[in-house]
Formats: C-alpha cells, structure tokens, sequence
C-alpha cells in the first residue's frame, strides 16, 4: 500500500475518533454516533458545514469498510492447499520432517 493510502486511512481514522486499532463493530458504531450527532435532517438547527462534515464521515467511513474488506481471511479450507496434509498422520508428518525421536526410536516396532 502507498504513503498516499495510508495517509488517507490515517484521516479518516480522525474523522471517526478511532484509536489506532479498531474492530469492524468498532467502526461501524463510531460511524453511528457521529451520524447521529451530525446528520443534517437530525440536528433541529442546522449549522453551517454540517452537510459538509456528514460527508467526510461517510467517505472515512466507506473508505474504512472497503480496506477492511480488502483484507479478509478465508474462512473455509481450501482442498487444493491441503493436499499434502492428507498424506500424513500427524506423527508421520513430524518424522517426514525431522526424523526419528532420539528417545522413543521410529513409531513402528523394530524386528529383532
């Protein structure tokens, strides 16, 4: 991500009161309250800017959501990814990788 994207996640983490580390739900409820606060149709006089200030805080807002969007981790297994993890029970797999244990010798029975 550039300097100017950051630059402009940094505003509208102001623009919305946020710490530096938010949850969605945390940003979602930030953007609430201010609507709330400063929605022109909600303020029963209407100063002068306040159509100007919701929209600032729509844009943070939306600019927020979409970089949250950006980076979702996926929440099902995907088969192809795993294929090698099938092959082995999870002791073969450790020996595949690291050999025997020195203590405990190889897991099958040795013959005599």
């Amino acid at each position: 991500m550039n300097a100017r994207k950051w630059q402009a996640i940094e505003q509208a983490r102001e623009v919305l009161q946020l710490p530096e580390r938010a949850s969605l739900a945390e940003i979602k409820r930030s953007y609430r309250r201010l609507s709330k606060q400063y929605h022109p149709d909600a303020i029963a006089s209407r100063p002068e800017g306040s159509g100007e200030l919701m929209y600032r805080i729509t844009a943070a807002y939306e600019l927020l959501i979409q970089y949250c969007n950006e980076y979702q981790v996926p929440l099902k297994r995907d088969e192809a990814d795993d294929a090698d993890l099938d092959i082995y029970d999870p002791e073969d797999w450790w020996q595949a990788r690291f050999g025997p244990d020195p203590l405990w010798g190889s897991r099958k029975p040795r013959r005599r």
